[in-house]
């Protein structure tokens, strides 16, 4: 597992999407598949390339897994995949005002990666994540927030305080709460693709599950 983040942290981020062109491709989305129509409460996966599926056709994602998964048990939640490759926290708060017209039930908060990848301050990945989920929770949306790891090469106290970053959130707001969102894929080459870095469609599929795990209790 260690080699696999030394790798992860020391490659630069693939090439980021615009954020604006980003929620173009969502409204796109939202207006032409059937799947995002009728009133069924929406989830929604607000994330950077592990959320988008940088890597994997559309429907070997985890969102569209945990959708399936979903349908599977009877639930009639519709997920909504706001991923955005190379996306930090900045960027995700500042596309939550926009993602938010969409008035999800719950949402799927997996930013920081690149944060990491880029050594800004934990302070400042604090900062957003907070303010990302202040605004959910004042429309009314749940927060599942995933955790992230990072390698020991970037010094013990950077380690120490980006990991516990998504703690410390956790237990503030009493979220639920992911504390390894990659559990069971990093560091396995079967299960990431070449630049291992991103899973290929067995490792999205483990990440759904694990997903599923810790947002059943708040269906």
């Amino acid at each position: 597992m260690k080699a696999f983040f030394i790798s992860y942290f020391r490659r630069r981020a693939q090439p980021a999407l615009r954020w604006a062109a980003g929620l173009a491709v969502l409204l796109s989305c939202l207006g032409a598949h059937p799947l995002y129509g009728g009133s069924a409460p929406v989830i929604l996966a607000l994330g950077d390339s592990l959320t988008a599926g940088f890597g994997v056709a559309e429907k070997e994602s985890y969102p569209a897994r945990l959708q399936a998964i979903l349908q599977q048990h009877g639930q009639p939640y519709r997920v909504v995949n706001a991923g955005v490759s190379g996306d930090t926290t900045a960027g995700g708060l500042r596309r939550i005002d926009w993602l938010l017209r969409l008035n999800p039930a719950i949402v799927i908060l997996e930013l920081g990666a690149n944060d990491g990848l880029r050594g800004l301050p934990p302070a400042e990945m604090f900062s957003n994540l907070e303010k990302i989920i202040r605004r959910c929770r004042d429309h009314k949306a749940r927060v599942l927030l995933a955790g992230m790891k990072i390698p020991p090469n970037y010094g013990e106290a950077y380690t120490r305080a980006f990991e516990e970053t998504f703690r410390r959130l956790a237990e503030k707001y009493r979220l639920h709460y992911i504390p390894f969102f990659l559990e069971g894929v990093a560091a396995n080459r079967e299960l990431t693709q070449a630049d291992g870095l991103h899973p290929v469609g067995a490792g999205y599929k483990i990440v759904a599950e694990t997903v599923w795990t810790y947002l059943q209790p708040m269906l």
